[in-house]
């Protein structure tokens, strides 16, 4: 009877320790799942465990293939296109084409999300239907979609994809059209490991965007464009706080008087190892990337520094400096504005700040109110590049600025068309009549400048008068700027 017991314990412990270790299996399989590991093999020594064993199974298959699924189309997503081409690196063949639909956010914002997610699920299956099939499709993000082929497909192909996809949706019993942008990545050429494979497709997209083309396909030299991006943008901090950016002053000549009475401030950048680069350069990208209001804070720093300074030595001066649509977004700006202005102890009459018309009409009740508030505290207020901002005549009327800005591509032609020269005498005429002040950019010329003078210009601006100074450079100049001249002569 005791060896009988003896037995009997051996086996039921022998059980235990199974089971004991299998659940210690299960433990450390659901422990590495937690960490993002993908192995998860299990099997069940005991036939009443093994039921939970295969739920868990499958739920780890149905959580793993689900993270990689698109909830709303059904494709893939970023992960699942990822894990899909490191299945069968390395390739070295074939085309990968991101596909963007334009604007698509004005879709939400019109019809709804909902109307706008029932457009992506059509579109999606429209992408899977096309006649050149893709080997593999995922949605990468919102609104743009990835292809895979095989084999490289002709110019003539990816426009017959693009103008496919471009045809009549119907949404709701509404009829839509929409438009997309290609860009494309052979892999023949550019073949690569799948991130970068990815940071060059999106470039390809990215040149289509910037040149407004339907597509593009990825070269070397957009690598080294973003390299020189990524300089920029990353030693921006650093090159506010080594001085590399500076300040230079051009000034203005006031038509009644012949004098000099006010200059713009204009930023310039001498980088320590791509040399001077271009405001139109540094400054989208400062926007894009949220550095916008860092380098606004330093420019209206300087400038108001500067206009002390000046003031003490008996430099008494209007100095225009230029803000973004960004900084308009900012209901702290004329408090801003005011604390510089208090801190170097500078009358706000003597500051105007201008910006551009584009930015004015992104938010015109926003943008009224912003203006108000900087006029309150004694500013002068102007809008720059008058006339390339499509702005409403209807609100133009309303916005509280004390001058407009004609920009020089108005000029262009000017001295050979007369309609270039009404353009620009219908442009000062209205700006007048609205009770603006007016200045011309540009001027090269003294008959520009006869010209314009007959027009009833106010001010003008160009390298005819004068052209950018450093401080030094105009405090030198400033006595013979101000002496009086009869049309620039």
């Amino acid at each position: 009877m005791l060896f009988i017991l003896t037995v009997m314990l051996c086996i039921v412990g022998y059980f235990y320790w199974r089971q004991y270790r299998f659940i210690r299996q299960l433990t450390r399989s659901l422990e590495l799942q937690l960490l993002n590991q993908d192995s998860f093999v299990i099997d069940s020594p005991s036939i009443l465990l093994k039921p939970l064993a295969n739920a868990l199974n499958n739920l780890h298959q149905s959580n793993y293939l689900s993270s990689e699924r698109d909830k709303l189309t059904g494709l893939a997503n970023r992960v699942g296109f990822k894990r899909r081409m490191l299945s069968i690196m390395p390739i070295s063949e074939g085309m990968l084409v991101l596909i963007d639909i334009r604007q698509f956010r004005f879709v939400n914002d019109l019809f709804g999300f909902i109307f706008g997610d029932k457009l992506l699920k059509a579109f999606a299956k429209k992408i899977t239907n096309l006649n050149c099939k893709a080997q593999f499709i995922a949605r990468m993000n919102g609104n743009e979609f990835l292809l895979f082929f095989h084999n490289p497909l002709t110019s003539e192909q990816l426009l017959a994809i693009k103008n496919d996809l471009q045809t009549l949706f119907e949404i709701e019993q509404q009829p839509i059209s929409i438009k997309v942008q290609l860009g494309v990545l052979s892999l023949n050429e550019h073949h690569a490991d799948v991130s970068l494979m990815l940071r060059r497709l999106d470039l390809a997209l990215k040149k289509a965007k910037t040149l407004k083309q339907q597509m593009a396909f990825y070269d070397q030299d957009d690598d080294i464009a973003q390299y020189r991006e990524l300089l920029i943008i990353n030693g921006l901090p650093k090159g506010l706080k080594q001085n590399q950016l500076f300040m230079v002053f051009q000034p203005k000549l006031d038509i009644k008087s012949g004098r000099c009475k006010q200059v713009e401030a204009l930023i310039r950048w001498q980088h320590e190892g791509l040399g001077l680069i271009s405001p139109s350069e540094f400054i989208p990208l400062a926007e894009q990337t949220g550095m916008i209001e860092m380098l606004s804070a330093w420019v209206l720093d300087k400038v108001i520094a500067q206009q002390a300074k000046w003031r003490n030595l008996g430099i008494y001066i209007n100095v225009a400096l230029n803000l973004s649509s960004t900084d308009l977004d900012n209901p702290n700006l004329a408090v801003d504005v005011a604390t510089k202005l208090s801190q170097y102890l500078v009358p706000a009459e003597s500051i105007t700040i201008e910006i551009t018309e584009s930015a004015l009409m992104t938010s015109v009740e926003n943008t009224i109110v912003i203006l108000n508030q900087l006029r309150d505290i004694g500013v002068k207020l102007a809008i720059d590049d008058f006339g390339t901002g499509h702005s409403s005549l209807a609100y133009l009327r309303y916005l509280p600025v004390d001058e407009v800005k004609i920009d020089k591509a108005f000029l262009n032609e000017f001295e050979t068309s007369t309609a270039a020269k009404h353009i620009v005498k219908t442009s000062i005429e209205l700006a007048k009549n609205l009770g603006f002040k007016v200045t011309v950019e540009g001027v090269e010329s003294k008959s520009v400048l006869e010209v314009l003078t007959g027009f009833g210009v106010d001010t003008i601006q160009g390298d005819y008068f004068a052209k950018p100074f450093t401080v030094c450079e105009f405090e030198h100049s400033y006595p013979q700027l101000n002496y009086p001249i009869s049309n620039g002569s």
